[in-house]
């Protein structure tokens, strides 16, 4: 355990990733750093700081079995309308982490990841941009955070009820060996500085580079 500890970190460090460290308590608003997405459309970084600042609180989420639908594969630029499942006239503006629900299922494709967010604020309310991804494993001793795809991000209105999805992607653990295992995934919506915490399954192979393939795609982007 400690050699898997050592190297994956040793794996982080040597990328020159700009890992978080999204634990902080429930409903904190202040005083930790934060993996909020931007609000801007398109681009990569190498990191999921968010565009406003504040500090993070992670909640519970729930994870579901099975699930389809993958990311999009489309380059940047060709955005495309998505409204959610029903659409909806924006009355509130961005959606707040209080005011969605969270969960998540393995996609089609071996290393997908689908996590669907439902507005069940009671209002409408809108999306736009990068989700924040950290991936917490008991072998290593800090998130890594996920990178964003070159997708554009398409605005998505959501009525109260309306779900919409992003993905991520990540190398699977094809080498034999036991890999890195992640048990938790804290996501931050698009412009939003407080988090969830969701459960999850995934063996990440400890090797070079394999950080660098952990990317998530923007909101409302793949089949909806």
């Amino acid at each position: 355990m400690r050699a898997k500890k050592m190297t994956l970190a040793a794996l982080a460090l040597a990328a020159g990733l700009s890992l978080t460290a999204c634990q902080g308590n429930d409903d904190s608003a202040a005083g930790s750093n934060s993996s909020a997405a931007s609000s801007s459309g398109g681009g990569s970084s190498s990191s999921s700081a968010g565009t406003s600042g504040g500090g993070s609180s992670e909640e519970g989420g729930t994870s579901t079995g099975g699930g389809s639908g993958t990311g999009g594969t489309k380059a940047a630029g060709s955005a495309e309308a998505a409204p959610g499942s029903g659409g909806g006239k924006i009355t509130t503006g961005d959606c707040k982490t209080e005011n969605l629900e969270f969960s998540s299922s393995h996609g089609m494709g071996e290393g997908d990841l689908i996590v669907t967010l439902k507005n069940v604020g009671g209002d409408a309310c809108s999306l736009k941009g990068f989700p924040g991804v950290d991936l917490r494993s008991q072998d290593a001793g800090r998130p890594l955070s996920a990178k964003r795809s070159d997708l554009a991000a398409p605005a998505v209105s959501l009525q109260n009820g309306d779900e919409t999805r992003f993905t991520l992607h990540y190398p699977p653990n094809n080498t034999g060996g036991t890999g890195a295992y992640v048990s938790s995934m804290v996501v931050t919506p698009p412009n939003e500085t407080h988090s969830k915490s969701l459960p999850v399954s995934i063996s990440l192979p400890v090797e070079v580079g394999a950080d660098q393939k952990v990317v998530v795609d923007p909101v409302g982007t793949g089949k909806q």
